[in-house]
């Protein structure tokens, strides 16, 4: 492990090599990416990986709309594939929630979002698999879908390394250096190096990480379940992308004949979780599954896993400088969103940290200090997970 560097991020998932590559491309080579085990180990490994703009906030739905760009020409942007299949988004609220959903979908259509309200009879056009009542609002995002977080990951992490950076991996921080109000050094089990910037993006381990030098991060980690299913393929042969809020899970289609499914996200847990799925909650989330899609129940279950949503109080990213503490930053608190704005992330962190701000999109929204100014992001719905 080298000894000096021009940064060090910490955490070797999407987002820490998002922004380890980001950094590259703007001229900072010399740089050190610290990885308690290896790369997408930690909630990247575990995500659903759709990839949506439905958001209430312009902030984060732009910085999905413009990752998905990304996605959509990886090979030419970033170089290898990050596996994006566009299947279609369709969201699902119920009637109360109707005037959010207008609100939400002329907003992202001033931004320029490919999105659009469609009645019942529309949606069973566009996805005649899917079961939809006369009185569900509904919204559809044509060029939405999912991509493969592995391949995106070590897609960031090969183009940085072959622009000079170094990753090490099995060799968590154990201590981050401070001072005269100033980072100064990482310190792991391998060894010490010297930065004048160092990014915590560690995911569900950024608080206790942060806990090092003094800084209460207002994190709390919640369990996401996702089981997958064989499905019938002479019924089913394909569907879109489906955020069912209506009934509080959401599913994607994988490959040719599975599907992936995403539900249980109120349960706080610590590091140590259960990483499978619970049998109980799976079959009630399959009844709502068939109930939403009637040929799922003669789909057969395959077994499926957890991971860990890494929540901030308003459910929105922190990016920004850490208050206090020159040349420390943070990009934490993704609450389930991460994967589908990692690219924009990069982008925005690199130039945050090589910029003094970020130019691409305005992320002052996701300050640090939001939460003590009681200045809280807000959703037009009931639901967290659109907020």
């Amino acid at each position: 492990m080298k000894q000096t560097a021009e940064v060090i991020i910490i955490g070797g998932g999407v987002m820490g090599c998002s922004i380890l590559y980001n950094l590259a491309q703007r001229g900072m080579t010399d740089s050190l990416l610290l990885e308690r085990d290896v790369l997408g180990s930690g909630s990247t490994g575990r995500s659903q990986a759709i990839c949506r703009m439905h958001y209430s906030n312009p902030v984060t739905a732009t910085m999905a709309w413009e990752s998905l760009k990304v996605y959509q020409n990886f090979d030419q942007i970033v170089g290898g594939s990050s596996g994006l299949v566009k299947t279609g988004y369709l969201v699902i609220v119920e009637p109360v929630d109707r005037p959010g959903m207008e609100r939400n979908v002329a907003m992202l259509q001033e931004l320029g979002i490919n999105t659009m309200l469609v009645t019942p009879a529309e949606a069973r056009d566009l996805a005649p698999m899917v079961r939809v009542d006369d009185d569900e609002p509904l919204a559809w995002e044509p060029e939405s879908g999912y991509a493969d977080p592995y391949l995106v990951t070590t897609s960031y992490a090969s183009r940085a390394r072959e622009m000079g950076a170094e990753i090490v991996l099995r060799d968590p921080a154990i201590d981050i250096e401070v001072s005269g109000g100033r980072v100064k050094a990482v310190v792991t089990a391998q060894g010490r190096c010297e930065a004048p910037a160092v990014v915590v993006a560690s995911g569900p381990w950024s608080r206790q990480v942060m806990a090092k030098v003094g800084i209460d991060l207002p994190l709390s980690t919640v369990r996401h379940q996702v089981a997958t299913l064989t499905r019938p393929v002479d019924q089913i042969p394909d569907h879109p992308t489906v955020g069912d809020i209506a009934q509080s899970f959401s599913f994607r289609p994988d490959g040719s004949s599975m599907t992936f499914v995403g539900f249980g996200e109120d349960e706080v847990v610590g590091e140590d979780y259960n990483e499978g799925v619970d049998m109980p909650a799976v079959a009630e989330t399959l009844e709502k599954l068939a109930h939403r899609m009637p040929a799922m129940s003669d789909a057969y279950f395959r077994g499926g896993w957890s991971g860990l949503f890494t929540v901030t109080p308003d459910w929105h990213p922190i990016l920004d400088r850490v208050p206090g503490i020159d040349g420390l930053y943070c990009a934490v608190g993704f609450s389930g969103h991460g994967f589908k704005m990692s690219p924009m992330i990069g982008v925005t962190m690199a130039e945050l940290i090589t910029q003094g701000s970020a130019t691409s999109v305005d992320i002052r929204p996701l300050r640090f200090s939001r939460f003590a100014e009681g200045d809280l992001m807000s959703s037009s719905y009931r639901y967290r997970v659109l907020a």
